[in-house]
């Protein structure tokens, strides 16, 4: 087993806990259904998180052409991963309640989880950079714009309680997420 390898078992069961939590959750609501007062932003929110998670979890087989690796390389990606499950933590609690108010537990949340979606991509930056740096892989083309974008709606997510404005949001993050897949072809992995 290689270096990337032991590292990706890591990376893959924290981000692997991350989309059980998201799944347990949705479940859970599902379940409840009855009792439970739905929320289509947190909703949405939810499918973007997974979806980002399997994209950031796809986007790590990059690094398995990294030969040398340092402790901060290690210690950096698995910090992505951990933030990357905090994420998904913030959407639903642990122990929910089966007449839980999906909207009240948003907002209640909302300052943890557009700021933690700040930290993940203020660290995507970074890894893009390095990998870029150590030839693993280049900046992706429109990365500049993408990010500059994806940086702008946890802010106004922070700034704003406005319905309208927390399903555009996800909205938008959702649309950009597709765009990169499809128009960058840095987002294709050959082995």
């Amino acid at each position: 087993m290689g270096v990337f390898e032991y590292i990706g078992v890591l990376i893959s069961v924290i981000m692997g806990l991350g989309i059980t939590h998201l799944a347990t959750g949705a479940g859970k609501l599902i379940q409840h259904r009855r009792e439970v007062r739905f929320y289509l932003p947190h909703m949405l929110w939810t499918a973007n998180i997974l979806i980002h998670i399997l994209l950031i979890w796809w986007g790590m087989f990059s690094w398995s052409g990294h030969e040398t690796w340092q402790a901060y390389e290690y210690l950096f990606i698995t910090l992505y991963a951990i933030v990357l499950f905090f994420l998904s933590s913030m959407l639903y609690p642990w122990d929910m309640l089966r007449d839980i108010d999906v909207r009240q537990h948003f907002f209640e949340n909302r300052f943890w989880f557009f700021g933690t979606l700040l930290v993940a991509w203020s660290i995507d930056i970074v890894a893009t950079l390095i990998k870029a740096d150590a030839g693993l892989r280049p900046v992706p083309q429109g990365y500049l714009q993408f990010i500059g974008i994806e940086m702008l709606i946890p802010l106004i997510g922070i700034g704003t309680r406005k319905y309208w404005v927390h399903i555009l949001l996800p909205l938008v993050f959702l649309a950009l997420a597709i765009a990169l897949v499809i128009f960058s072809p840095q987002a294709n992995i050959s082995g």
